[in-house]
Parts: structure tokens; C-alpha cells; sequence
């Protein structure tokens, strides 16, 4: 088996445990991006999620990028590798020179050649992208791919299952409330 099927399968093994084991969604998805940076011999990637409006994608977390690129300022939906919102992955071998990044050279001050976009998808739903950086030209391959979207996936259901937690967490705590209420009424 090739090297870097071997780093997928553990990456993709990691992660899923987390995401099973863990209702900490931060520490699900910081887990998230650090293991496919490393399964993937990357510099760095993040998870941004579409705003309420859908006309922005905000940063939710990232890994190995400083914060002076995170927060280079708003990632504009239609113009930044809008075909990942449509659920196509995208594969940008030179992402200073290429018209779909919306921030070339922050890219190639941060040390940004090759660019992955995957979309984040929960049921038929696009939430958001995950970007895969490198700082060597890159030619992603389709298990490149695959690895990725999968990953991104995974965060996607991270974040749908700590908020049906955080729902029915809350749902708990006010029956809780209203039972004491109601026991207390009740008290002679």
C-alpha cells in the first residue's frame, strides 16, 4: 500500500474517533485540520463555514496558518472558489497567480503555492469549505481528494452532532427547571 494511503487511513481513523467520542466540537474540528494537515503533508488548513446569508465564509478553525493570513480580512462567496459551494472539489496548483483567489498575495507572503477546496456537506447541504494549503507546487490526486472531502465531511457531522447535544442539553435543563418549579409549588 502507497505511503500516503496508509497516512489517510490513520488520519481518517484518528479523526473519526474524535468525532465520535467527543461533543467538544472546537476540539473535534482543531483535531480535524491538524490531522489532515499532517496526513496530507501539508503547511496548513482551515474550515470555514458560510455565513447566515450565505454571501461570506467565515474561519471556524485552522491549523498551521498565522493569524495575520486567518484574518486577512472578509473570504467573499463569489469570488473566492465559489465552485466548492456548488460541491466540486477544487484543486489550485498555483494559487498566487490564479484569478479565483480572492487574496494572491497575502497567499504568497503566507508561503501558499497549491490550494484543495472541499466542500462541507451535511445531507444534501453545502455549511461551508475545507482549504488544504501546501507550500510546494502540488498536483492533488484523487485520493488527495477523496482523503479531504471525506475529512471535511466529518467536521460537517462534528458540528451537527454537538448541536443536536447542545439542543437537547438545553431541552434537559429546562424540564429540569420547570419539575423544580413544580415541585416547589406544590411543597404545603
Amino acid at each position: 500500500m502507497r505511503e500516503a494511503t496508509t497516512r489517510y487511513y490513520r488520519g481518517l481513523y484518528e479523526v473519526s474517533k474524535k468525532v465520535i467520542s467527543s461533543l467538544q466540537v472546537d476540539e473535534v474540528l482543531q483535531s480535524l485540520v491538524k490531522g489532515v494537515t499532517e496526513a496530507m503533508g501539508a503547511k496548513g488548513c482551515a474550515l470555514m463555514l458560510l455565513s447566515p446569508d450565505g454571501k461570506v465564509l467565515v474561519h471556524r478553525t485552522a491549523y498551521g496558518l498565522s493569524d495575520t493570513y486567518i484574518r486577512k480580512g472578509p473570504v467573499d462567496v463569489d469570488s473566492s472558489i465559489s465552485e466548492a459551494l456548488e460541491g466540486k472539489v477544487i484543486a489550485i496548483p498555483n494559487a498566487p497567480e490564479d484569478p479565483r483567489i480572492e487574496y494572491p498575495e497575502e497567499a504568497k507572503r503566507e508561503g501558499i503555492t497549491s490550494i484543495l477546496c472541499v466542500p462541507m456537506v451535511l445531507g444534501e447541504k453545502v455549511i461551508g469549505v475545507m482549504r488544504v494549503y501546501t507550500q510546494e507546487q502540488r498536483h492533488f490526486s484523487i485520493d488527495d481528494m477523496y482523503f479531504a472531502g471525506t475529512a471535511a465531511n466529518l467536521g460537517a457531522i462534528a458540528m451537527e452532532n454537538a448541536r443536536f447535544y447542545e439542543s437537547a442539553k438545553k431541552s434537559l435543563d429546562t424540564l429540569k427547571q420547570e419539575i423544580l418549579e413544580l415541585a416547589t409549588s406544590l411543597k404545603p
